[in-house]
């Protein structure tokens, strides 16, 4: 069984959590975010400690407590650090620009690629094969990076593609004669 609901999430200084029945407002100083918390689940805040449990006694409703502690706590830190995804672009003549909220990539087809970044999320190319993909949400800064990413996914002989900075291409062997 799960342990994760029944650690606190510790409320940093300068970010506000109000609970109004089972929506759950985080704000702080790089944004707001708000979530709906399930019936099954009880949230508490006092003293700066944010505390999930569940409300009833099934193994659904515990499951559902670890759950939303862990989005909860993405909140906490989001609204306070905010959230990074770092992408690499390997291959002969690939390279990405951001210009305002589009990202221009050229990944080696007939035609370049532009990206339209959604609201919520800063786009930045420090070098033209570096990517950096920032924001509040987890979940949408994961999903904006996912979609750069699928765009042209390393492929598996040559690693050439658009890969995260932590991500180990393991490179298969090439046909022998």
């Amino acid at each position: 069984m799960s342990r994760v609901a029944k650690s606190p999430i510790q409320v940093p200084s300068g970010v506000e959590v109000t609970l109004q029945g089972q929506s759950v407002t985080v704000k702080g100083p790089k944004g707001e975010l708000h979530h709906e918390v399930h019936d099954w689940v009880g949230v508490e805040h006092s003293d700066g400690v944010l505390q999930c449990e569940p409300r009833k006694t099934r193994q659904e409703a515990v499951a559902l407590a670890g759950t939303t502690r862990a989005l909860l706590n993405n909140m906490v830190v989001g609204v306070s650090d905010g959230w990074e995804r770092r992408l690499q672009l390997t291959g002969v003549g690939y390279r990405a620009q951001a210009k305002g909220s589009t990202l221009n990539l050229t990944l080696g087809f007939s035609h370049p690629v532009d990206f339209p970044v959604p609201d919520g999320v800063t786009v930045e190319t420090p070098t033209q094969t570096e990517v950096v993909v920032r924001g509040v949400d987890k979940q949408l800064v994961g999903q904006v990076a996912a979609k750069i990413r699928g765009f042209r996914p390393p492929e598996p002989y040559k690693g050439k593609g658009v890969r995260y900075a932590d991500e180990r291409v393991v490179l298969k062997e090439a046909k022998k004669k």
